[in-house]
């Protein structure tokens, strides 16, 4: 599969219900097993996390509609590139920095 690196994505910041870690990897992992959701992270103990996902294949509703069960709200969004979002994940980065 070939993605053009210039591809739009959006991240969305969620805040929700803490507590519930059982429930919050249960929605972690049915997003990821999305097609069009490239990132996710759901932290129950804090009630925070994120979900970085194409929204011309699958829309914002759509997201926050699974994870209706964490009382999920949106906190703040951004738009991004595959090539910023691949970028980030490199490890280096994180080690950088700090430095």
């Amino acid at each position: 599969m070939v993605v053009n690196p210039d591809k739009k994505l959006t991240r969305l910041e969620l805040e929700f219900d803490k507590g519930n870690w059982e429930l919050a990897t249960a929605k972690q992992y049915e997003l990821l097993t999305k097609a069009e959701v490239w990132r996710a992270f759901l932290n129950s103990y804090t009630g925070r996390g994120f979900v970085v996902f194409d929204e011309e294949a699958l829309s914002r509703d759509e997201i926050l509609e699974s994870l209706k069960d964490l009382n999920a709200r949106v906190r703040g969004e951004r738009k991004l590139t595959v090539e910023e979002l691949i970028e980030s994940s490199y490890s280096w980065n994180n080690i950088l920095g700090r430095v």
